[in-house]
């Protein structure tokens, strides 16, 4: 009995001009946080996809500009979960944004924070934070010949989380 297997090609892209440096605070089921600190975050792009043929091509190009947006975005922010239990915004202005996270109240410019539609900072929801901007700006699944795109976050040398999406 003859098998036959499956072509799958993968497209993967990190590279030191596409990392960021963002700061965060992740928070614990029990209502405690870790204090503000950061990380030279390094992400990687996983495309795999069934045609490599000349028509079928993915420009690594087009998903480079995507990823430089999304770390133009992030780069040099504090990064914080809009959707977290224990966040909440007290006032927010042109020039500042003041809000409690655990019981603590910060005061921060608006232009150096990000709010991302995440219930926590973590390496697992900024992969996946990352992944919905980037199919936003390239429309992946537009493209028919794309099976999986995964977002790996690493935030430092050998610590890090991925999100995948999968065509069923």
């Amino acid at each position: 009995m003859s098998k036959t297997l499956q072509k799958i090609y993968e497209i993967r892209i990190r590279k030191d001009s596409l990392k960021f440096a963002s700061s965060h605070m992740t928070v614990f089921s029990d209502g405690t946080k870790e204090s503000l600190h950061g990380h030279h975050y390094q992400p990687t792009v996983t495309i795999q996809f069934q045609d490599a043929s000349f028509k079928k091509m993915i420009p690594f190009s087009a998903v480079k500009i995507g990823m430089k947006k999304i770390a133009d975005l992030w780069d040099e922010k504090v990064l914080l979960a809009m959707s977290n239990p224990h966040f909440k915004i007290n006032k927010k202005s042109k020039d500042s944004l003041e809000f409690t996270l655990c019981k603590k109240k910060y005061l921060l410019p608006t232009d150096e924070v990000v709010l991302l539609k995440v219930d926590n900072i973590t390496c697992e929801a900024l992969a996946e934070a990352y992944y919905e901007f980037l199919e936003m700006e390239l429309d992946l699944f537009e493209i028919k010949n794309i099976t999986s795109v995964s977002v790996y976050i690493e935030e430092s040398p050998g610590q890090g989380a991925a999100f995948t999406v999968s065509r069923s």
